[in-house]
């Protein structure tokens, strides 16, 4: 595995493969690694010749009050995953790399950006698609891979990809969860054992309310009530919104005519999780969110 921290060391090893005719795959994580992320590089080697990893932790994407001093980081950790799951390069540029002095330009991507981890996190979405526009243009990929359980991001970047004309297929892939039902993310170490317990409520009561589509429920205000419900029931979680949403727009609807997606946030002790699942109901056209 080829470690490299700037711009054209990595565009020069990338220059190479494709004088060789060899598919690129990107990978983009802000580290931290676990299964959820080896999951993405699994899928990219499986489809492309080779695949990069990004490791940067965005500070454009951090609020005032996040956690980005605290994000955790163990790089030296991080390679060793990549280097044993087969990836070909690691790209962990600094911040002066990615945003040098000067560099004021900024990626909205309109109103798909303003609701949701959008409104509880203002001008979150912009940071993620400057960035995620910066690592493409830099690495120009064939196919990037994003994992669904941070479903707003996925759609937020396949309209950037779709409004900017960018030459890269986003590539979506399932959650990855622990055998309880946890989703797999970077912030469950900042769980403690009871918060942990605690959290268990958001996965649990997405699968009640897909159970419930799935039975032939297609009242989605009626979904929506239970699932805020449930998540605001449980002792030490804080909701910050639950919603059912059409799967491509990501707008509240009422009724379920087509594929919809649970959406819930919420804060379990010092960490803000998120999870989702699809809303399928019997006989309702069901979306593709990703190829």
């Amino acid at each position: 595995m080829e470690r490299v921290t700037s711009v054209e060391e990595v565009r020069g090893v990338l220059r190479r493969s494709r004088l060789e005719g060899r598919t690129v795959g990107l990978v983009p994580t802000m580290g931290a690694l676990h299964a959820g992320h080896l999951s993405l590089v699994k899928a990219s080697r499986q489809r492309c010749d080779l695949t990069v990893v990004s490791v940067f932790v965005n500070p454009t994407q951090f609020g005032e009050g996040e956690d980005f001093d605290s994000y955790p980081r163990d790089l030296e950790s991080d390679a060793g995953l990549l280097e044993d799951a087969g990836v070909d390069v690691l790209f962990a540029p600094t911040v002066p790399v990615m945003y040098p002095i000067g560099a004021t330009t900024r990626v909205d991507p309109g109103p798909i950006a303003d609701m949701w981890c959008g409104a509880s996190r203002p001008g979150h979405f912009i940071g993620v698609a400057t960035v995620v526009t910066k690592l493409l243009s830099i690495v120009r990929p064939d196919v990037a891979f994003f994992g669904e359980k941070d479903f707003q991001q996925m759609r937020v970047i396949e309209r950037v990809v779709r409004d900017l004309d960018i030459d890269t297929r986003i590539a979506s892939c399932p959650i990855v969860r622990e055998p309880d039902g946890l989703a797999l993310s970077s912030r469950n170490r900042y769980l403690t054992p009871e918060d942990r317990a605690h959290a268990l409520v958001l996965s649990r009561s997405l699968a009640r309310a897909a159970a419930a589509a799935a039975a032939g429920e297609t009242d989605a205000a009626a979904l929506e009530t239970a699932l805020a419900a449930a998540v605001s029931a449980e002792p030490g979680v804080t909701l910050d919104y639950a919603a059912i949403v059409d799967a491509q727009t990501l707008e509240r609807v009422t009724v379920l005519t087509r594929e919809g997606r649970a959406l819930v946030a919420a804060r379990v002790g010092t960490a803000r999780l998120i999870d989702n699942v699809a809303i399928r109901v019997p006989g309702v056209a069901t979306a593709h969110p990703g190829a």
